[in-house]
């Protein structure tokens, strides 16, 4: 892909650099200018360049070869954003044990039989999905302004607030309607903080590191939602208390326990640098420099990133039509292709049935046999192993790539919800929950490396910084909006098909996911996002029919182990063939013109 100071002598890079830095208030940095100009026109190129210090050369030496290698500071906004996304995970399933209590207790009796069992099956599916209705509707969209009045932390402080307070409101709540209501207003803090946190995470990283460390959010909201089945058990047999007259004391133990990660959030997030690419956009320069100083060793690495996202956001803004960023987001053919990959990969984290289980586990296992204790205890076995196998997507995610994981991921996700479904027509007993637990916890293991990390951290990186905000939240909509079904219909699917029919029909849409990802969702893996336009820019027609293509050499290759020759290549890295490197180089040269050609 090529880079669009490609080109340019570096005598003139130098001056660029020069006048950069004057123009933008950084005139004391000059010389890391001067010196970021010309590394960033090729990174891997730095050992040529007699401008640099063997200092100089050494680091970014390094750079190469310790990827880890990171300021702490960095690590430590890599926490925060996990504490965060544990907060998302716990506020999805403190419910699953407390439906087991709060719904009798309400009134909503969803036994197969009783009476009113499909009405109550429809409350209960309403009641549960409250807050991702919330978060479709009107939570996601409330990204872009809580962005551009707060910022990237000040978005993320608010939503954590708004996370910590709902919950000790759902605690203290009397009616199936009351319980609602408070979990709607969860949802407005779901929402902007599932778009802004990845954001965040993704603009702050290095390209090198950037999938491991963005992908966090799925492993620490795997975290949070086995953290919400500890609780569950924890406080399964707090009694009612004599002296206070409180019924259902511990469902609502459960359901206001998510409030401690929240406050934590909101303690330590002023701590953190803003992010730089938020500060660009605002034309705040010097800010976005101190905020890279920290966030890489030296501050010629900062000056390389800084300048180098500069010069890519300059030409970016040239895709740009000046329309409404809405029609924006729909009318330019390179965010119209990120709005299908990260849609597809939103909507088929829900329809893969992962949610299903996350929300309803302990209804499913006692339906299987478990008794209410062993059944909540069967659920913190998916939840641990949710969290523990998304650690191997630390590595493959930056190393075999975003479309790889997702290609493995569905189809087996597709055979071990049919064993699930399936099962339930073995004769009651031991065996048949041997069986079902098997399936449940096989299915996780396949989603957890696989679908559950790439769809917020492939999102967070496909859209160009003018519109990342409100392509974030279209994208986190569609997976609230359909998380919402999801949690809203499974009760009532149950009751309806029951598990066989249930299971089944997650499953086909796993095989749909396959189809889907293959034809439609191009790889980002390991480059900047703004190099990513260059992928987005390749017409979907042309993607699809590249990959039909494909399939009899990676069957040949992969499958049957046969020497297939050179595989056709879609995108063409490097400059020299590319007759747009010229033009590209030339855009660059004009707006780096520096005011003193002989400064």
């Amino acid at each position: 892909l090529e880079n669009p100071l490609a080109g340019i002598s570096h005598e003139r890079l130098i001056a660029m650099g020069r006048a950069f830095a004057n123009e933008k208030d950084l005139g004391e940095f000059a010389e890391e200018f001067e010196k970021g100009a010309l590394i960033a026109q090729d990174p891997l190129a730095f050992e040529s360049l007699p401008l640099l210090t063997e200092e100089d050369k050494a680091v970014l030496r390094r750079e190469q070869t310790h990827k880890w290698d990171q300021p702490w500071t960095l690590y430590y906004l890599t926490i925060a954003c996990s504490i965060a996304a544990a907060v998302q995970g716990m506020d999805e399933s403190v419910t699953n044990g407390a439906n087991l209590f709060w719904a009798p207790q309400f009134g909503l009796d969803t036994a197969v039989g009783s009476a009113d069992a499909g009405k109550h099956q429809w409350l209960l599916g309403l009641t549960n999905g409250a807050p991702y209705l919330a978060c479709a509707v009107l939570g996601c969209w409330l990204t872009a302004p809580l962005n551009n009045w707060f910022g990237r932390r000040g978005a993320i402080f608010v939503t954590a607030l708004i996370s910590a307070l709902a919950c000790i409101w759902s605690a203290c709540t009397n009616s199936w309607p009351h319980l609602f209501a408070s979990r709607f207003v969860l949802g407005l803090g779901i929402g902007p903080k599932s778009a802004t946190v990845p954001v965040f995470g993704a603009e702050c990283a290095p390209p090198n590191i950037r999938g491991a460390l963005v992908m966090q959010w799925q492993v620490w909201t795997a975290f949070g939602i086995m953290l919400g089945t500890v609780s569950s058990l924890a406080f399964y047999k707090v009694p009612d208390p004599t002296s206070a007259a409180i019924t259902g004391l511990n469902w609502r133990l459960m359901l206001g326990s998510a409030c401690f990660p929240a406050f934590i959030v909101c303690a330590q997030i002023f701590f953190l640098p803003e992010s730089p690419r938020w500060l660009i956009g605002r034309g705040r320069y010097v800010e976005a420099y101190k905020s890279l100083c920290r966030l890489r060793h030296t501050k010629v690495q900062a000056a390389r990133d800084l300048f180098f996202i500069f010069a890519l956001l300059e030409e970016e803004a040239t895709i740009s039509t000046g329309r409404n960023a809405v029609v924006e987001l729909f009318a330019v053919a390179r965010n119209r292709r990120a709005c299908y990959a990260s849609g597809i990969l939103m909507f088929m984290q829900q329809f893969c049935g992962i949610n299903v289980i996350a929300y309803y586990s302990s209804t499913v296992f006692v339906e299987a046999g478990f008794s209410e204790i062993s059944a909540l205890g069967a659920s913190l076995g998916f939840g641990a192993l949710n969290w523990l196998m998304a650690a191997p997507a630390f590595y493959t995610i930056d190393t075999f790539g975003r479309r790889t994981l997702l290609l493995v991921s569905f189809p087996l996700m597709s055979i071990f919800l049919f064993l699930t479904g399936f099962s339930f027509w073995i004769p009651e007993g031991t065996g048949r929950i041997a069986v079902v637990a098997l399936g449940i916890y096989l299915h996780c293991m396949a989603y957890s490396p696989g679908e559950g990390p790439v769809p917020f951290t492939y999102s967070a990186e496909a859209f160009p910084l003018y519109i990342r905000e409100l392509g974030m939240s279209y994208a986190t909509a569609v997976c609230w909006g359909f998380n919402f079904i999801v949690a809203l219909t499974f009760p009532r699917l149950l009751g309806a098909f029951k598990p066989q029919g249930a299971f089944s029909w997650y499953a086909v849409w796993c095989i749909i996911g396959t189809i889907l990802v293959l034809l439609f969702v191009p790889e980002t893996k390991a480059l900047s996002l703004e190099e990513l336009d260059q992928v987005f820019s390749v017409p979907t027609n042309r993607h699809a029919w590249y990959h039909i293509r494909q399939i009899p050499y990676n069957f040949g290759k992969y499958i049957l182990r046969r020497d297939m020759g050179p595989q056709e290549q879609l995108y063409h890295f490097g400059g020299d063939s590319n007759p747009n490197i010229t033009e590209k180089a030339e855009n660059v040269k004009s707006t780096y013109v520096p005011r003193n050609e002989n400064a």
